[in-house]
């Protein structure tokens, strides 16, 4: 355990000062070409399925949709199955994906591990046990609420869930003002131990019906989402998606250790409770309204900082477009391997994410695989 806490990155001064010094040309290259593959994989994802959509015609439903005359003949039925279906899907997918990935680089940045992850600290765990109490004993106070805002409910519990999971690791680590990364990591792994006990109390007493729709949640979807479930989630994604990269300076600082990110004139204090919350609405909304996806934040990261560098300035913007590149892309093979049926996404994840993982660990180590 020792081991996990201590874990940060094995880099000598010189290369941390080479991180925060990194040439300026890679970032924007990378940014402007990820921008360029993010717009093609969301036309591509709300053109692929079922029924195939070619991406100009896709282009030409959207823009007609925005007041802009294209001349093309559009279908109503790829216009009701692009705007109606798959586009609060795509949006769903890029607002998670990238949430998550620029949540995960945060935290790496935050814990100095390039193996750290948004559920470190018990934020998804928390989030899916907030749904997963929803789905098998909600019902009596769901059949109180008005029908307008049952759909609500259950994206409402599990945001409650990981906020207060957050709340609660946050109080336990923090003394004096101060929070103490390693205590906040040690009550994560607490607390995602007893939340999982607690999650499997639920399952065990579920009935069939509760169980099919417990168990597709817990692997994430990003099926069945509609505009009016979507935007209040894309809200609480977005904002802390857009105030993370103000970090940028700060976590490049604290590459250098805390010590030193303080004498360089950083609140090292309030850069962790930023980074913090900042991340559990994030992880807490994405979760709310997609279920549990994994290794998104954790993969996603660490292949921009193989390709530009670990350069805070552009490894949060880019984490955050190749997170919505990987999980428009994952989901299209979900709902396309095994027609009819659909695969939950977090299975895709899990089947790229996991061998990378391995990888990763491996290659920590010196091994070859």
């Amino acid at each position: 355990m020792a081991g996990i806490v201590d874990v940060t990155i094995n880099t000598t001064r010189n290369s941390t000062r080479q991180a925060i010094l990194w040439p300026k040309a890679m970032g924007p290259i990378a940014l402007s070409a990820l921008g360029i593959a993010l717009v093609f994989c969301f036309i591509l994802s709300i053109g692929w399925g079922a029924i195939a959509i070619p991406p100009l015609q896709v282009a030409a439903i959207l823009m007609d949709a925005i007041g802009l005359p294209t001349g093309a003949e559009i279908a109503l039925r790829d216009q009701s199955v692009v705007l109606a279906i798959r586009l609060p899907r795509a949006v769903l997918g890029l607002a998670v994906g990238s949430g998550l990935a620029i949540a995960g680089a945060a935290m790496q940045g935050l814990f100095r591990n390039p193996l750290a992850d948004p559920g470190l600290i018990g934020v998804s765990t928390g989030a899916a046990l907030g749904a997963v109490a929803t789905i098998v004993i909600g019902g009596v106070l769901i059949g109180g609420l008005d029908p307008a805002l049952r759909p609500f409910f259950l994206p409402l519990a599990a945001f409650v869930g990981g906020l207060t999971v957050t709340l609660i690791v946050q109080r336990i680590a923090t003394r004096d003002g101060a929070i103490n990364i390693a205590t906040m990591l040690l009550a994560g792994i607490a607390i995602n131990a007893l939340a999982g006990a607690v999650l499997g109390i639920f399952t065990f007493i579920s009935d069939d019906q509760q169980l099919r729709e417990l168990t597709f949640w817990m692997m994430g979807s990003l099926a069945a989402i509609t505009w009016t479930s979507l935007l209040p989630a894309i809200g609480l994604i977005l904002v802390p998606s857009l105030l993370l990269p103000r970090m940028a300076r700060a976590l490049n600082a604290m590459l250098l250790g805390e010590s030193e990110a303080h004498y360089l004139g950083f609140d090292v204090d309030r850069t962790k409770q930023t980074i913090i919350v900042l991340t559990a609405l994030i992880t807490g909304a994405g979760v709310a309204v997609s279920g549990v996806i994994g290794f998104v934040g954790l993969v996603t990261p660490h292949l921009v900082r193989l390709a530009i560098g670990p350069d805070h300035r552009y490894l949060l913007p880019a984490s955050a477009m190749l997170g919505g590149c990987l999980l428009l892309l994952a989901d299209m093979v979900a709902r396309t391997v095994v027609l009819p049926a659909e695969l939950p996404i977090g299975i895709v994840t899990a089947c790229f994410g996991g061998p990378f993982f391995l990888w990763l660990l491996a290659r920590r180590r010196g091994l070859s695989i």
